[in-house]
């Protein structure tokens, strides 16, 4: 009998216990949890010759920026599949090669012709469906809304799958709908709570929604379940962090970067070690509070290693907070050179929005607070293209409120924080508007 993986798809290998690793490692991969690797390579030592398994192992290279291993594992699966595979597994293959490459534009048109044939092929569907996903950094300016329909036009292939239900849920908070988002993520945490993307789908709702106790309290509680080494434990305390500073509590907020979030120390992928790092601190200074120099000298050290030349567009954006935040005008300037001469080229996805936010972050750490909130207002609508989540890109919205405070525009700022207080409740939003009385 043929073997098949948890979704009923077939899967070309003869081997038992390559088939069972290769469903326990997807299993790991979908819920960011450790072990994927591990498990992703007892499949391959079961059976070297299975390409799905292979492309999965290239996939978890390249979450960790690990090109060069990610590129030969795929380039291996395209050989392999080629000679013993299924159309849908061919294609699987090409798909997730083509995103492991690179090649955005052509990923997103071969996923989603692929799930118009094979829906509940999950791997693939997960590609464009997270807040690092294709959508999300395909310069789009609606990927909230194409997150959101893409699940609604598959959700009957999942019914009450943990996995889907999670990601569901999280497209519906990213599109507006909190409330009902919050309740779907929810559904897929309880059917399995080591699930990383769930925990951290639910703190999204939670910080949507103004439940900042509640989203401490889940960290708390929830965190000691899941090891330090996994891939989003970094950035769950992140949004613990943010929990802190909501109720001005800068020294929790730094305490927990020290723990988790240093370069020095934490064991994230790159991307997420510069965003995570980059954005705290730069929250925590526009806020009002005291940041050792001494830590944006060791982070944007490590940062330049892992960053050294533009790339995606949200790990430029975090880079020239690095470049502001330390006065670093040669760094920021070579950047922003390279990024123009893409935007020339019509090969900057995300547009014009990118070298705006970086010279306006330049400005506001000049402390020409009027400069910035010129270069911002024109582009504050398109920030969305730079991708990431509703909350991390915050900091951009945040960084324009404090500019027009700064600068003496007291009532456009008002209007601002006004509008997020109907849409959420804020503890610093509130401290804000109280300021400005």
């Amino acid at each position: 009998m043929a073997h098949r993986d948890r979704y009923g798809l077939p899967i070309s290998t003869t081997s038992d216990e390559a088939a069972s690793a290769y469903r326990e490692g997807v299993d790991l991969m979908l819920a960011g949890w450790t072990g994927t690797a591990e498990t992703l390579e007892r499949a391959l030592a079961a059976d070297p010759d299975f390409a799905l398994a292979h492309i999965a192992r290239a996939r978890v290279h390249a979450f960790y920026q690990q090109g060069d291993l990610a590129r030969q594992k795929a380039a291996l699966a395209r050989e392999l599949v080629d000679r013993r595979g299924t159309e849908r597994e061919r294609s699987h293959v090409e798909t997730l090669a083509l995103a492991i490459e690179g090649r955005l534009p052509e990923a997103i048109a071969s996923t989603l012709k692929h799930v118009e044939s094979w829906p509940r092929d999950a791997v693939v569907l997960s590609l464009p469906l997270g807040a690092f996903g294709l959508f999300a950094f395909s310069g789009m300016a609606d990927h909230d809304r194409a997150r959101f329909e893409l699940c609604e036009r598959v959700a009957h292939h999942y019914g009450e799958d943990w996995w889907f239900l999670t990601l569901y849920g999280w497209a519906m908070t990213e599109n507006g709908d909190v409330a009902h988002g919050r309740g779907v993520t929810e559904r897929g945490f309880d059917l399995r709570r080591a699930n990383a993307h769930a925990a951290h789908a639910v703190l999204h709702a939670m910080f949507e929604d103004g439940s900042i106790e509640e989203a401490d309290r889940l960290v708390d509680e929830w965190l000691p379940s899941y090891d330090r080494a996994g891939i989003l434990h970094g950035h769950i305390r992140w949004h613990q962090a943010l929990g802190a500073l909501e109720h001005g509590d800068a020294a929790r907020a730094l305490a927990i970067y020290a723990d988790v979030l240093q370069p020095s120390v934490t064991q994230a992928p790159p991307l997420n070690v510069v965003t995570d790092s980059a954005s705290l601190l730069w929250r925590l200074s526009t806020y009002g509070h005291d940041v050792p120099n001494a830590l944006w000298v060791e982070a944007d050290a490590a940062a330049q290693k892992l960053f050294p030349k533009s790339s995606l567009s949200f790990a430029d954006v975090h880079m020239a907070l690095f470049a502001a935040a330390t006065q670093n005008r040669d760094a920021l300037a070579a950047r922003l050179a390279v990024i123009e001469q893409r935007l020339a080229e019509g090969k900057l996805p995300a547009g014009s929005v990118v070298p705006a936010i970086c010279r306006a972050l330049a400005a506001f750490a000049d402390e020409d607070y009027r400069a910035c909130v010129q270069t911002l207002a024109p582009v504050l609508g398109e920030v969305v293209r730079i991708g990431g989540s509703h909350a991390q890109r915050e900091l951009i919205e945040d960084t324009f409120i404090v500019a027009l405070m700064r600068s003496g525009e007291v009532p456009r700022a008002r209007a601002l924080l006004d509008a997020r207080l109907h849409r959420r409740p804020s503890l610093r939003d509130t401290r804000w508007q109280a300021a400005m009385a």
